[in-house]
């Protein structure tokens, strides 16, 4: 499956920034009005630890829409490293208008570079083999977009986006098809064209999905010695995903391997927002 670009983004982003700034400010933001309307000022926002950028144009977004006279100066770029107490933009315009975006603005820079940030490091262990991490559908509730963008920025790739463009045949979906034979089959008919997965637990689940004809198999919670057996088998027949049991102590030894795909839920699901701080000045 082909990763999310930025540019295929604009809409998503808008909207995530609507319900994100109707949520925040409501009826309007109360505290703020303590501030005279006329009064400017700048910000600079600060990151308090090392970390990987991701979210750049949701923060954009936060103030085009709530005060486009608010001007955004960035020093960093998605995708980019950056130090702990590294300035990453400044904020210059109505007083009023920069503190009440603050929150929503950070609230997506700090969640998608954390993201980021968890990707690269995941990628990073993995450095020098040919197998390629992905993210999985375990994702926060109307943010999956936004996250999965987060994962690409990170160095690692993504998997299905949702139920509609991808198989993920599991053993519910073969118990309830009479197989693994004919699910694979069912799935052909059904939408020719899409990408057949199907999830197996043993090597002989896996000659059944081989000889059914899927694109990718699943191996689910094998062994590495098992992992290995069925590269041998598949020989490049269909692609192979490990999934289950993969954390930092597990994912070099399965990527060593030679499956081509490795899934990883806590990549998204498991999220720690990067420190981020606004200092403003008058």
């Amino acid at each position: 499956m082909p990763n999310l670009r930025l540019a295929d983004l604009t809409a998503e982003i808008e909207a995530n920034v609507r319900r994100a700034l109707l949520e925040d400010i409501g009826s309007g933001d109360i505290t703020a009005q303590l501030i005279p309307a006329e009064r400017l000022a700048k910000a600079t926002i600060i990151t308090r630890e090392d970390c990987l950028i991701a979210g750049t144009a949701w923060v954009d977004a936060v103030f085009r829409q709530l005060d486009p006279r608010v001007a955004v100066h960035w020093q960093v770029v998605d995708g980019q490293r950056a130090m702990a107490n590294q300035p990453l933009f400044h904020l210059e315009g109505p007083a009023r208008s920069l503190l009440t975006g603050e929150r929503s603005a950070l609230n997506f820079l700090q969640m998608l570079s954390g993201v980021a940030t968890r990707a690269r490091a995941l990628a990073d262990l993995v450095e020098g083999t040919a197998v390629r991490l992905l993210d999985t559908r375990k994702t926060l509730p109307g943010l999956r977009l936004a996250q999965k963008y987060a994962v690409t920025c990170g160095g690692c790739d993504n998997h299905r986006i949702g139920l509609y463009d991808a198989f993920l045949i599991k053993e519910n979906h073969i118990a309830a098809s009479g197989g693994v034979a004919e699910a694979v089959a069912a799935a052909h008919r059904i939408a020719p064209g899409k990408p057949v997965e199907i999830e197996v637990e043993s090597l002989d689940e896996l000659r059944q999905a081989l000889e059914a004809g899927a694109d990718i198999i699943m191996l689910d919670e094998l062994s590495h010695e098992q992992m290995r057996e069925a590269v041998r088998i598949t020989a490049g027949k269909a692609k192979l995903e490990a999934s289950g049991g993969v954390n930092e102590h597990t994912l070099r030894a399965i990527a060593e391997t030679g499956v081509d795909y490795i899934s990883i839920g806590a990549m998204t699901k498991d999220v720690k927002a990067v420190d981020l701080s606004m200092r403003l000045s008058l």
